[in-house]
């Protein structure tokens, strides 16, 4: 069984988070200027056996896409140029950098560790990947 990575997307920094191999628990692996994106999953595809890539895309409380999809969308059309042997599917981030703020709290982090921009995004994507993990347990 191959891991889950799941990418916070943003326009200065991608936050990375995976699972282990036995996909139970979501884990931050780290954070990536965006400009870099493409070349370290290609490495990080040669290094680890990667099952499928879950990709945050916000969505606004109406459940329409919000304005980052304008940078999101072309990313998604890149990646599967590059990658089109990689499954990919689209989760909703709603909420997600608050509750990462919110994670960092109840973990203790002080306050600056918690204005971390790229804390923030790695453990956002943690928490993307979480989400979609559990949405797809079968009861």
């Amino acid at each position: 069984m191959g891991r889950i990575l799941a990418i916070d997307y943003g326009r200065k920094r991608v936050g990375i988070a995976v699972t282990d191999s036995m996909q139970i628990i979501a884990n931050k692996l780290t954070t990536v200027p965006t400009h870099e994106i493409m070349k370290f999953l290609e490495e990080y595809f040669k290094q680890e056996d990667v099952e499928q890539v879950v990709i945050g895309y916000p969505l606004q409380n109406n459940g329409q896409p919000s304005q980052s999809i304008e940078y999101i969308n072309p990313f998604i059309k890149n990646f599967l140029k590059k990658f089109p042997e990689m499954p990919i599917e689209q989760h909703d981030e709603r909420f997600t950098s608050n509750l990462a703020f919110r994670a960092m709290i109840d973990a203790g982090l002080k306050k600056k560790q918690r204005q971390n921009k790229a804390t923030i995004d790695a453990v956002s994507a943690t928490i993307i990947l979480q989400s979609y993990m559990e949405s797809k347990k079968q009861f």
